[in-house]
């Protein structure tokens, strides 16, 4: 089904202004919710009705056409697709510059205004594709563990995307025995050696592995690196905190302190904020 956009048409020269919309008024897909003959009522038109489409005059009094685009930023309002429409060769680069969908000299014939309409739809059509490949992909990601981006390249390569699957239980051998932990449990895990101590809010446990091994089998949506030599349950984080000297340290929800290293610093901060 073809997206009906929303349209305004932004011109001081009356005879212009309904020119331009009856000829618009012949397609189906745009609708036009208000004629504006200045800039001043354009922005208003846009604070107001968010529309998705603007032909506007470049040469106005008051603010012209590139004013009224700056004052859309400015004003962190939400920006239509922009088509300029002006009687003045000499502006088109200028108009491209500020990522102008399109450029119509006046008179615009049938014709140019067609293929005009016919690039947006094309625009909005490749948006919409890629808005909904990339939903797609973290829904896929949420589920196997792999990267959004990795999911996209593999699908755009025809490539296969391999599964992640992440262990929930880890079998920890001790003195002829084997504790079968929930890896939900785990708070943290340091290095201790050639041992590996994981933490749960009652217990510690020792486990002969690899901090590197360990990181392969747990999700690293969840376990991530603190330290060089400790990796955390970011579920079970309670606070980030810096100190006068500089360092860094997290709040484990038991009220455990761990440093954080500057090489890990940013890539903590972020998740503990997100």
């Amino acid at each position: 089904m073809t997206q009906v956009l929303s349209t305004i048409v932004v011109d001081d020269e009356p005879l212009a202004r309904k020119g331009l919309m009856v000829r618009l008024a012949e397609h189906k897909d745009i609708n036009i919710i208000k004629d504006c003959s200045n800039g001043r009522e354009a922005l208003a038109v846009i604070k107001e009705h968010k529309p998705d489409l603007m032909f506007i005059d470049i040469k106005m009094p008051g603010l012209n056409g590139f004013e009224v685009v700056n004052e859309i930023i400015a004003q962190n309002l939400s920006m239509p697709i922009v088509v300029f429409v002006t009687a003045f060769e000499e502006y088109a680069l200028k108009a491209f510059e500020i990522h102008a969908q399109d450029y119509l000299l006046k008179p615009a014939d049938d014709s140019r205004i067609e293929n005009a309409l016919e690039k947006i739809r094309e625009r909005i059509a490749n948006k919409d594709n890629a808005e909904q490949k990339l939903k797609l992909a973290q829904l896929v990601s949420d589920v196997t563990g792999n990267k959004s981006q990795d999911i996209l390249e593999a699908v755009e390569n025809n490539k296969p995307i391999h599964f992640n699957h992440y262990s929930d239980v880890l079998a920890i051998k001790d003195a002829g025995e084997v504790s079968r932990v929930p890896v939900k449990n785990i708070l943290w895990i340091d290095a201790a050696g050639d041992y590996m101590c994981v933490h749960t809010a009652t217990e510690t446990h020792i486990l002969r592995q690899t901090m590197k091994q360990l990181e392969e089998s747990l999700d690293p949506r969840i376990f991530i690196r603190s330290h060089r030599s400790t990796m955390v349950n970011k579920n079970y984080i309670s606070k980030f905190c810096s100190q006068l000297n500089g360092e860094y340290y997290l709040v484990m929800s038991n009220d455990k302190e761990l440093k954080v290293s500057r090489s890990y610093k940013d890539k903590v901060k972020s998740i503990v904020n997100s």
